[in-house]
């Protein structure tokens, strides 16, 4: 490997899935002013809307649970137009 082209601040960090608050360490070099002490250690912060614990893909859920309303704003206003059968 070439010396040199690696970022030095390669480290630790806490990501939180903001939907269902499952917390996972990963290394990154993401800057962030927030912190998380997990097990007594404190790690930078990334707060994430989406993970691999709360996707539809990996969950098998067919319902995105969206936090801003959007999804039931979209059926509400489209309802009028569903096909009868």
């Amino acid at each position: 490997m070439k010396a040199g082209i690696h970022p030095e601040n390669y480290r630790l960090v806490a990501f939180k899935d903001m939907s269902n608050e499952d917390v996972f360490l990963t290394k990154s070099t993401v800057n962030t002013k927030e912190t998380l002490e997990v097990d007594g250690v404190e790690y930078p912060l990334i707060k994430l809307e989406i993970s691999r614990t709360s996707h539809p893909f990996y969950t098998g859920k067919t319902k995105l649970v969206d936090t801003a309303g959007r999804i039931d704003k979209f059926k509400n206003k489209y309802s009028k137009f569903k096909k009868e059968e």
